[in-house]
Protein backbone atom coordinates (compact mmCIF):
# COMPACT_ATOMS: atom_id res chain seq x y z
CA UNK A 1 0.00 0.00 0.00
CA UNK A 2 1.82 2.94 -0.60
CA UNK A 3 2.74 5.39 2.47
CA UNK A 4 1.39 8.80 2.86
CA UNK A 5 4.16 9.28 5.95
CA UNK A 6 4.61 12.63 5.91
CA UNK A 7 8.05 12.09 6.62
CA UNK A 8 8.80 9.48 4.17
CA UNK A 9 9.38 9.35 0.53
CA UNK A 10 7.98 7.36 -2.14
CA UNK A 11 8.79 4.80 -5.38
CA UNK A 12 7.60 5.06 -8.43
CA UNK A 13 5.15 2.38 -8.09
CA UNK A 14 3.31 4.55 -5.69
CA UNK A 15 1.75 6.13 -8.33
CA UNK A 16 0.19 3.40 -10.16
CA UNK A 17 -2.75 3.42 -8.06
CA UNK A 18 -3.05 6.91 -8.05
CA UNK A 19 -6.20 8.63 -10.80
CA UNK A 20 -4.32 10.93 -13.16
CA UNK A 21 -5.40 14.54 -11.91
CA UNK A 22 -6.65 16.74 -14.75
CA UNK A 23 -6.87 20.69 -14.20
CA UNK A 24 -10.89 20.04 -15.18
CA UNK A 25 -11.43 17.81 -12.53
CA UNK A 26 -9.07 19.38 -9.85
CA UNK A 27 -10.62 23.02 -11.25
CA UNK A 28 -7.10 24.12 -10.32
CA UNK A 29 -7.43 27.21 -12.36
CA UNK A 30 -6.09 30.14 -10.73
CA UNK A 31 -2.43 29.90 -9.84
CA UNK A 32 -0.57 33.09 -7.82
CA UNK A 33 3.35 33.33 -8.64
CA UNK A 34 5.10 34.71 -5.73
CA UNK A 35 7.95 36.46 -7.01
CA UNK A 36 8.43 37.72 -10.42
CA UNK A 37 12.28 38.04 -10.76
CA UNK A 38 14.08 35.87 -13.74
CA UNK A 39 12.53 32.75 -12.55
CA UNK A 40 8.81 33.60 -11.58
CA UNK A 41 7.81 35.95 -14.69
CA UNK A 42 8.56 33.80 -17.30
CA UNK A 43 6.86 31.11 -15.15
CA UNK A 44 3.70 33.32 -15.03
CA UNK A 45 3.48 33.99 -18.11
CA UNK A 46 3.94 30.67 -19.84
CA UNK A 47 1.06 29.66 -17.06
CA UNK A 48 -1.19 32.15 -18.76
CA UNK A 49 -0.51 31.19 -22.65
CA UNK A 50 -1.02 27.86 -21.18
CA UNK A 51 -4.88 29.46 -20.43
CA UNK A 52 -4.85 29.36 -16.70
CA UNK A 53 -5.43 32.54 -14.88
CA UNK A 54 -2.49 34.11 -13.08
CA UNK A 55 -1.58 37.00 -10.11
CA UNK A 56 2.07 37.25 -10.29
CA UNK A 57 3.00 38.97 -6.70
CA UNK A 58 5.91 40.71 -5.97
CA UNK A 59 6.93 43.19 -3.14
CA UNK A 60 8.79 45.35 -5.53
CA UNK A 61 6.38 48.33 -6.58
CA UNK A 62 9.01 49.48 -8.64
CA UNK A 63 9.62 45.71 -9.99
CA UNK A 64 6.10 45.48 -10.66
CA UNK A 65 5.78 49.05 -12.61
CA UNK A 66 8.26 47.29 -14.69
CA UNK A 67 6.91 44.63 -16.09
CA UNK A 68 3.33 46.81 -16.37
CA UNK A 69 4.96 48.97 -18.69
CA UNK A 70 6.54 45.81 -20.66
CA UNK A 71 9.99 46.58 -19.99
CA UNK A 72 11.56 43.67 -18.11
CA UNK A 73 14.54 42.26 -19.61
CA UNK A 74 12.88 38.96 -20.82
CA UNK A 75 13.50 36.71 -24.18
CA UNK A 76 11.73 38.17 -27.28
CA UNK A 77 8.96 35.41 -27.01
CA UNK A 78 8.26 36.03 -23.78
CA UNK A 79 8.14 40.13 -23.84
CA UNK A 80 5.62 38.97 -26.76
CA UNK A 81 3.36 37.24 -24.44
CA UNK A 82 3.91 39.73 -21.99
CA UNK A 83 1.95 41.76 -24.28
CA UNK A 84 -0.52 39.56 -24.58
CA UNK A 85 -0.92 39.27 -20.75
CA UNK A 86 -1.15 43.06 -20.04
CA UNK A 87 -3.88 43.13 -21.75
CA UNK A 88 -5.82 40.69 -20.40
CA UNK A 89 -7.39 42.13 -17.25
CA UNK A 90 -9.12 39.02 -16.18
CA UNK A 91 -6.72 36.26 -16.53
CA UNK A 92 -3.55 37.60 -15.71
CA UNK A 93 -3.72 40.25 -12.68
CA UNK A 94 -0.15 41.87 -11.23
CA UNK A 95 -0.49 42.88 -7.67
CA UNK A 96 2.06 43.43 -4.49
CA UNK A 97 -1.28 42.45 -1.89
CA UNK A 98 0.05 38.76 -0.42
CA UNK A 99 -4.12 38.35 0.75
CA UNK A 100 -3.92 37.75 -2.95
CA UNK A 101 -2.21 34.41 -2.09
CA UNK A 102 -5.64 33.30 -0.27
CA UNK A 103 -7.29 33.07 -4.05
CA UNK A 104 -5.06 31.21 -5.61
CA UNK A 105 -5.60 27.21 -6.41
CA UNK A 106 -1.93 26.72 -6.97
CA UNK A 107 1.01 28.83 -5.28
CA UNK A 108 4.31 28.97 -7.16
CA UNK A 109 7.33 30.40 -4.85
CA UNK A 110 9.76 32.01 -7.06
CA UNK A 111 12.09 33.82 -4.74
CA UNK A 112 15.97 34.79 -4.72
CA UNK A 113 17.74 32.62 -2.43
CA UNK A 114 21.09 34.68 -2.44
CA UNK A 115 24.54 34.25 -0.01
CA UNK A 116 25.67 36.54 2.04
CA UNK A 117 29.49 37.94 1.78
CA UNK A 118 30.70 35.13 4.36
CA UNK A 119 29.41 32.74 1.34
CA UNK A 120 26.44 31.13 3.73
CA UNK A 121 22.89 30.74 2.55
CA UNK A 122 20.83 34.32 3.18
CA UNK A 123 17.33 32.66 4.04
CA UNK A 124 15.82 35.72 4.73
CA UNK A 125 13.98 36.35 1.39
CA UNK A 126 12.75 32.42 1.65
CA UNK A 127 11.99 32.34 5.25
CA UNK A 128 9.66 35.35 4.76
CA UNK A 129 7.93 33.90 1.24
CA UNK A 130 6.93 30.84 3.08
CA UNK A 131 6.17 32.21 6.22
CA UNK A 132 3.67 34.64 4.18
CA UNK A 133 2.39 31.64 2.21
CA UNK A 134 1.63 29.86 5.05
CA UNK A 135 -0.26 32.43 6.74
CA UNK A 136 -2.82 32.95 3.86
CA UNK A 137 -2.68 29.16 3.01
CA UNK A 138 -6.19 27.46 3.29
CA UNK A 139 -7.57 23.65 2.89
CA UNK A 140 -7.35 22.66 -1.08
CA UNK A 141 -4.00 24.56 -1.86
CA UNK A 142 -1.27 23.67 -3.54
CA UNK A 143 2.22 24.61 -3.17
CA UNK A 144 5.46 24.23 -5.16
CA UNK A 145 8.77 25.59 -4.12
CA UNK A 146 10.79 26.41 -7.00
CA UNK A 147 13.92 28.26 -5.27
CA UNK A 148 16.95 26.26 -4.97
CA UNK A 149 17.79 25.78 -1.82
CA UNK A 150 19.16 23.20 0.84
CA UNK A 151 18.07 19.78 1.27
CA UNK A 152 14.59 19.72 4.15
CA UNK A 153 13.96 23.07 3.06
CA UNK A 154 10.57 22.48 1.69
CA UNK A 155 9.72 20.41 4.88
CA UNK A 156 10.97 23.13 7.17
CA UNK A 157 9.27 25.86 5.70
CA UNK A 158 6.13 24.58 4.23
CA UNK A 159 5.09 21.04 5.90
CA UNK A 160 5.77 22.30 9.19
CA UNK A 161 4.45 25.29 9.47
CA UNK A 162 1.70 24.10 7.57
CA UNK A 163 0.96 21.26 10.04
CA UNK A 164 0.98 23.50 13.08
CA UNK A 165 -2.15 25.32 11.49
CA UNK A 166 -4.00 22.11 10.86
CA UNK A 167 -2.77 21.74 7.29
CA UNK A 168 -1.73 18.43 6.76
CA UNK A 169 0.53 17.43 3.31
CA UNK A 170 -1.44 15.00 0.94
CA UNK A 171 -4.82 15.26 2.63
CA UNK A 172 -5.39 19.03 3.63
CA UNK A 173 -2.78 20.82 0.79
CA UNK A 174 -0.39 19.22 -1.09
CA UNK A 175 3.23 20.49 -1.58
CA UNK A 176 5.58 19.79 -3.59
CA UNK A 177 9.28 20.90 -4.71
CA UNK A 178 9.80 21.72 -8.22
CA UNK A 179 13.13 23.18 -9.13
CA UNK A 180 13.77 26.17 -11.84
CA UNK A 181 15.44 25.63 -14.81
CA UNK A 182 15.49 28.77 -16.67
CA UNK A 183 18.50 29.89 -18.14
CA UNK A 184 17.51 33.71 -19.04
CA UNK A 185 18.85 34.67 -22.77
CA UNK A 186 18.55 31.22 -23.73
CA UNK A 187 16.74 30.50 -27.44
CA UNK A 188 17.94 27.07 -27.67
CA UNK A 189 16.06 25.49 -25.26
CA UNK A 190 12.50 27.26 -24.36
CA UNK A 191 11.25 26.60 -21.12
CA UNK A 192 8.70 24.07 -21.94
CA UNK A 193 10.96 21.55 -23.57
CA UNK A 194 12.66 21.10 -20.62
CA UNK A 195 11.81 18.87 -18.35
CA UNK A 196 10.78 19.48 -14.85
CA UNK A 197 12.07 17.53 -11.60
CA UNK A 198 9.10 17.06 -8.83
CA UNK A 199 9.23 15.65 -5.60
CA UNK A 200 6.22 15.58 -3.62
CA UNK A 201 5.66 15.10 0.29
CA UNK A 202 2.85 12.39 -0.92
CA UNK A 203 1.88 10.92 -3.94
CA UNK A 204 -1.56 12.96 -3.91
CA UNK A 205 0.68 16.03 -3.51
CA UNK A 206 2.70 15.45 -7.06
CA UNK A 207 -0.87 14.17 -8.83
CA UNK A 208 -2.42 17.68 -7.39
CA UNK A 209 0.56 19.75 -8.93
CA UNK A 210 1.88 17.70 -11.85
CA UNK A 211 -0.69 18.83 -14.03
CA UNK A 212 -0.44 22.97 -13.56
CA UNK A 213 3.39 21.52 -14.19
CA UNK A 214 2.79 20.23 -17.49
CA UNK A 215 1.15 23.31 -18.69
CA UNK A 216 4.59 24.71 -19.05
CA UNK A 217 6.81 21.72 -19.30
CA UNK A 218 6.43 18.78 -21.74
CA UNK A 219 8.21 16.18 -19.63
CA UNK A 220 7.58 16.08 -15.58
CA UNK A 221 10.41 13.45 -13.28
CA UNK A 222 9.18 12.85 -10.36
CA UNK A 223 11.26 12.00 -7.76
CA UNK A 224 10.85 10.32 -4.48
CA UNK A 225 10.65 13.14 -1.81
CA UNK A 226 11.10 17.14 -2.14
CA UNK A 227 14.78 16.13 -0.60
CA UNK A 228 15.40 14.22 -3.82
CA UNK A 229 14.47 17.32 -5.82
CA UNK A 230 16.05 19.58 -3.85
CA UNK A 231 19.58 18.19 -4.19
CA UNK A 232 19.05 17.49 -7.93
CA UNK A 233 19.16 21.31 -8.13
CA UNK A 234 21.93 21.44 -6.18
CA UNK A 235 23.91 18.70 -8.11
CA UNK A 236 23.00 20.12 -11.53
CA UNK A 237 24.91 23.81 -10.69
CA UNK A 238 27.80 21.95 -8.86
CA UNK A 239 28.42 20.20 -11.74
CA UNK A 240 28.28 23.50 -13.45
CA UNK A 241 30.84 24.88 -10.77
CA UNK A 242 33.19 22.24 -10.85
CA UNK A 243 33.32 21.83 -14.87
CA UNK A 244 33.79 25.56 -14.90
CA UNK A 245 36.57 25.57 -12.79
CA UNK A 246 38.65 22.87 -14.72
CA UNK A 247 37.70 25.10 -17.79
CA UNK A 248 39.47 27.86 -16.74
CA UNK A 249 42.58 25.35 -15.10
CA UNK A 250 42.66 24.10 -18.53
CA UNK A 251 42.43 27.27 -20.33
CA UNK A 252 45.93 28.16 -18.08
CA UNK A 253 47.57 24.84 -18.76
CA UNK A 254 47.13 25.25 -22.35
CA UNK A 255 48.30 28.82 -22.64
CA UNK A 256 51.39 27.82 -20.73
CA UNK A 257 51.94 25.50 -23.72
CA UNK A 258 51.25 27.67 -26.31
CA UNK A 259 47.84 26.41 -27.72
CA UNK A 260 44.29 28.03 -28.03
CA UNK A 261 42.27 26.06 -24.83
CA UNK A 262 38.98 26.78 -27.10
CA UNK A 263 40.44 25.13 -30.27
CA UNK A 264 40.94 21.86 -27.52
CA UNK A 265 38.04 21.85 -25.91
CA UNK A 266 36.01 22.12 -29.44
CA UNK A 267 37.64 19.56 -30.62
CA UNK A 268 37.36 17.37 -27.26
CA UNK A 269 33.68 17.82 -27.52
CA UNK A 270 33.37 16.06 -30.90
CA UNK A 271 33.45 13.10 -29.03
CA UNK A 272 29.83 11.84 -28.82
CA UNK A 273 29.94 10.36 -25.37
CA UNK A 274 31.50 10.56 -22.46
CA UNK A 275 32.24 14.45 -22.47
CA UNK A 276 30.60 17.92 -22.28
CA UNK A 277 32.22 21.35 -23.05
CA UNK A 278 32.50 23.75 -20.51
CA UNK A 279 34.29 26.72 -21.63
CA UNK A 280 36.79 29.27 -19.75
CA UNK A 281 35.98 33.54 -18.70
CA UNK A 282 36.69 35.66 -15.72
CA UNK A 283 34.32 34.04 -13.63
CA UNK A 284 30.77 32.91 -13.03
CA UNK A 285 28.03 34.74 -12.15
CA UNK A 286 24.12 35.28 -12.28
CA UNK A 287 22.05 33.78 -9.21
CA UNK A 288 22.74 30.11 -9.82
CA UNK A 289 26.35 28.92 -9.81
CA UNK A 290 27.91 31.37 -7.76
CA UNK A 291 25.96 30.90 -4.51
CA UNK A 292 24.16 27.18 -5.28
CA UNK A 293 26.90 24.98 -4.31
CA UNK A 294 27.55 27.07 -1.18
CA UNK A 295 23.88 25.69 0.57
CA UNK A 296 25.16 22.04 -0.04
CA UNK A 297 29.02 22.84 1.26
CA UNK A 298 26.56 24.73 3.96
CA UNK A 299 24.72 22.09 5.14
CA UNK A 300 27.01 19.16 4.82
CA UNK A 301 29.58 21.22 7.17
CA UNK A 302 26.77 20.29 10.46
CA UNK A 303 27.32 16.37 9.12
CA UNK A 304 30.86 17.00 9.39
CA UNK A 305 31.17 16.58 5.89
CA UNK A 306 33.54 18.55 3.68
CA UNK A 307 33.64 17.25 0.31
CA UNK A 308 37.21 18.26 -1.39
CA UNK A 309 35.75 18.58 -4.92
CA UNK A 310 33.42 20.92 -4.71
CA UNK A 311 34.95 22.84 -2.08
CA UNK A 312 38.18 23.23 -4.39
CA UNK A 313 35.90 24.33 -7.49
CA UNK A 314 34.69 27.17 -5.37
CA UNK A 315 37.82 28.26 -4.40
CA UNK A 316 38.25 28.07 -7.96
CA UNK A 317 35.62 30.29 -8.38
CA UNK A 318 36.43 32.58 -6.06
CA UNK A 319 39.72 33.80 -7.02
CA UNK A 320 39.34 33.82 -11.04
CA UNK A 321 38.65 37.53 -10.88
CA UNK A 322 42.02 38.15 -8.80
CA UNK A 323 43.93 36.08 -11.33
CA UNK A 324 42.77 37.93 -14.45
CA UNK A 325 43.36 41.41 -12.53
CA UNK A 326 47.26 39.92 -12.00
CA UNK A 327 47.08 39.15 -15.71
CA UNK A 328 46.09 42.56 -16.37
CA UNK A 329 49.12 43.67 -14.77
CA UNK A 330 51.37 41.58 -16.34
CA UNK A 331 50.01 42.48 -20.13
CA UNK A 332 50.69 46.05 -19.27
CA UNK A 333 54.03 45.27 -17.92
CA UNK A 334 54.63 44.04 -21.32
CA UNK A 335 54.10 47.13 -23.08
CA UNK A 336 55.87 48.98 -20.54
CA UNK A 337 53.13 50.41 -18.81
CA UNK A 338 51.82 49.76 -14.33
CA UNK A 339 48.65 49.08 -13.85
CA UNK A 340 48.49 51.72 -10.93
CA UNK A 341 47.53 55.24 -13.24
CA UNK A 342 46.64 53.33 -16.45
CA UNK A 343 43.12 53.85 -18.25
CA UNK A 344 41.28 50.66 -18.40
CA UNK A 345 38.17 50.02 -20.35
CA UNK A 346 36.25 47.79 -18.89
CA UNK A 347 33.56 45.98 -21.45
CA UNK A 348 30.38 44.19 -20.16
CA UNK A 349 29.27 43.90 -16.60
CA UNK A 350 26.32 41.60 -17.37
CA UNK A 351 27.50 38.18 -16.02
CA UNK A 352 26.90 36.56 -19.36
CA UNK A 353 26.03 37.72 -23.05
CA UNK A 354 22.80 39.32 -24.28
CA UNK A 355 21.56 39.59 -21.24
CA UNK A 356 20.51 43.11 -19.01
CA UNK A 357 21.98 41.40 -15.50
CA UNK A 358 24.56 42.08 -13.54
CA UNK A 359 23.93 39.87 -10.23
CA UNK A 360 27.33 38.51 -9.24
CA UNK A 361 28.96 39.39 -12.00
CA UNK A 362 32.18 38.60 -12.16
CA UNK A 363 33.44 42.01 -14.06
CA UNK A 364 31.98 44.31 -10.83
CA UNK A 365 34.71 42.14 -8.50
CA UNK A 366 37.62 42.93 -11.50
CA UNK A 367 36.91 46.34 -11.32
CA UNK A 368 36.89 47.04 -7.95
CA UNK A 369 40.20 44.89 -8.12
CA UNK A 370 41.25 47.33 -10.45
CA UNK A 371 40.68 50.28 -8.90
CA UNK A 372 42.15 48.79 -5.68
CA UNK A 373 45.40 48.64 -7.33
CA UNK A 374 45.43 52.43 -8.82
CA UNK A 375 43.67 51.91 -12.37
CA UNK A 376 41.54 54.12 -13.80
CA UNK A 377 38.37 52.42 -14.57
CA UNK A 378 35.61 52.78 -17.45
CA UNK A 379 33.00 50.75 -18.21
CA UNK A 380 31.44 50.37 -21.42
CA UNK A 381 27.97 47.66 -21.26
CA UNK A 382 25.20 48.88 -23.87
CA UNK A 383 22.58 46.68 -21.97
CA UNK A 384 23.35 47.81 -18.51
CA UNK A 385 23.40 51.39 -17.83
CA UNK A 386 25.43 51.58 -14.30
CA UNK A 387 26.63 49.38 -11.43
CA UNK A 388 27.21 49.77 -8.20
CA UNK A 389 31.54 49.05 -6.91
CA UNK A 390 32.04 49.66 -3.34
CA UNK A 391 28.93 51.47 -2.84
CA UNK A 392 29.69 53.80 -5.52
CA UNK A 393 27.36 54.01 -9.15
CA UNK A 394 30.25 53.74 -11.64
CA UNK A 395 27.63 54.84 -14.91
CA UNK A 396 28.43 53.12 -18.20
CA UNK A 397 29.48 54.98 -21.49
CA UNK A 398 26.87 56.14 -23.53
CA UNK A 399 28.40 55.08 -26.64
CA UNK A 400 31.30 52.75 -27.72
CA UNK A 401 34.41 54.72 -26.89
CA UNK A 402 37.79 55.15 -29.03
CA UNK A 403 39.39 51.86 -27.82
CA UNK A 404 42.61 53.84 -28.40
CA UNK A 405 42.22 56.43 -25.77
CA UNK A 406 42.98 53.39 -22.95
CA UNK A 407 46.23 51.60 -21.94
CA UNK A 408 44.30 48.39 -21.70
CA UNK A 409 40.65 46.70 -22.62
CA UNK A 410 39.73 44.38 -20.36
CA UNK A 411 37.16 42.30 -22.15
CA UNK A 412 34.85 40.51 -19.73
CA UNK A 413 31.60 40.30 -21.64
CA UNK A 414 30.77 40.88 -24.99
CA UNK A 415 26.73 41.40 -26.25
CA UNK A 416 26.37 40.36 -29.82
CA UNK A 417 25.65 44.22 -30.48
CA UNK A 418 29.33 44.74 -29.87
CA UNK A 419 31.30 43.35 -33.15
CA UNK A 420 34.30 42.01 -32.54
CA UNK A 421 36.25 44.03 -34.98
CA UNK A 422 35.58 47.03 -32.43
CA UNK A 423 38.34 46.09 -30.19
CA UNK A 424 40.96 45.77 -33.32
CA UNK A 425 42.24 49.57 -32.74
CA UNK A 426 43.24 48.88 -29.48
CA UNK A 427 46.61 49.31 -27.81
CA UNK A 428 46.08 46.06 -25.56
CA UNK A 429 42.89 43.83 -25.33
CA UNK A 430 42.58 41.09 -22.31
CA UNK A 431 40.41 38.82 -23.75
CA UNK A 432 38.43 36.93 -20.43
CA UNK A 433 35.93 35.27 -22.96
CA UNK A 434 38.53 33.62 -25.08
CA UNK A 435 36.24 34.20 -27.98
CA UNK A 436 37.80 37.23 -29.89
CA UNK A 437 39.93 36.69 -33.25
CA UNK A 438 43.74 35.89 -32.41
CA UNK A 439 45.79 39.28 -32.70
CA UNK A 440 48.93 41.27 -31.93
CA UNK A 441 47.24 43.20 -29.21
CA UNK A 442 44.85 40.29 -27.84
CA UNK A 443 46.21 38.25 -25.02
CA UNK A 444 44.34 36.01 -22.38
CA UNK A 445 44.66 35.00 -18.80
Amino acid sequence: MPTTDPAAGFAASDFAAEPRVTLDDAELQTIAVLGLGYVGLPTALALHAAGLTVVGIDISEARLAVVRMGRPDLLDSDLARLDVAREDGQRFVLTDDLGALESADCVLICVPTPIDARQNPDLEPLRAACATVVEHARPGQAFVLTSTTYVGCTRDMLVKPLAERGLIAGSDVYVCFAPERIDPANTTFAQTAVPKVAGGVTPACVAAVKPILETISANIHVVSSPEAAELTKLLENTFRAVNITLANEVAEAAGALGLDPVEVIDAAATKPYGFMPFYPGPGVGGHCIPCDPHYLLWQLRDERMYPAVISAAMQGIATRTTRIVQRAAEVLDLHGRALRGAAVLVVGAAYKPNVADSRESPALEIISRLRCRGALVALYDPLIGGVRIDGELLLSLDELPDMRDYDLVVVACRHDITPPEAFAGAKVVLDTTYRLPAASNRFVP
